[in-house]
């Protein structure tokens, strides 16, 4: 099975770009609990404080679609975002390290 990459960007609304953060720790701590098989999955916030990119690497079906923290996060998120969220299917050109976690 061929892997599968997404990255996500949006802007939240700067009042609630903390929020957004909390949100989206909830979705990490979530996955450490059930540790899915074939998924990594990172999410930086720039050095604007309200934009955030997600990156979702996985083999077979998305985790994500059964998780009540993701569910959370989605809920409000056309509210939370002044712009976004833009999704991309991309390609692995070159990775090295990733000390993420």
């Amino acid at each position: 099975m061929t892997a599968v990459t997404k990255v996500i960007r949006y802007r939240t609304h700067p009042a609630r770009a903390d929020e957004n953060a909390d949100l989206v720790r909830a979705v990490f701590d979530e996955l450490a609990a059930t540790a899915p098989a074939s998924f990594s999955y990172v999410t930086f916030r720039l050095d604007d404080g309200a934009t955030f990119v997600h990156v979702a690497t996985m083999e077979g079906d998305n985790p994500l679609v059964s998780s009540a923290a993701f569910s959370r996060f989605q809920a409000e998120i056309a509210t939370r975002c002044e712009e976004g969220p833009i999704v991309s299917d991309a390609t692995v050109v070159g990775a090295y390290g990733l000390p993420f976690g």
